[in-house]
């Protein structure tokens, strides 16, 4: 099993000092978004923004879907579940798993999800 290697971090600069650590980063964090907190928004700068016509979903086909994720190693993961690509093909390799899943990830994007 491979070892996933910790995150890479930088210092920050916060109130004239600086933070190098996880915990005091969190901490930055954590304190900058409560300061956001109460502070008015202008939400008609989201006017400005040009619209952009939008493009209709084509769905996936399963065999669009199965050579998508053939490419990936079987020994990674493709999210924090920690559950591999090797035990996602083997789902998949059921034909009534691979419709559900199919159907799922379609549905999601026609309700724009």
């Amino acid at each position: 099993m491979n070892k996933h290697k910790l995150p890479i971090v930088e210092t920050v600069k916060y109130n004239r000092h600086f933070y190098f650590e996880i915990e005091d980063l969190w901490f930055v964090l954590h304190f900058s978004l409560n300061m956001a907190q109460n502070c008015q928004v202008d939400v008609e700068a989201l006017d400005k923004i040009p619209s952009v016509a939008s493009t209709p979903w084509v769905s996936f086909s399963e065999k669009e879907f199965i050579s998508s994720i053939a490419k990936y190693n079987n020994l990674s993961t493709p999210g924090p579940n920690k559950l591999s690509w090797r035990h996602l093909k083997c789902i998949f390799n059921n034909k009534a798993c691979l419709k559900m899943i199919i159907n799922i990830t379609n549905m999601c994007f026609d309700l724009g999800h």
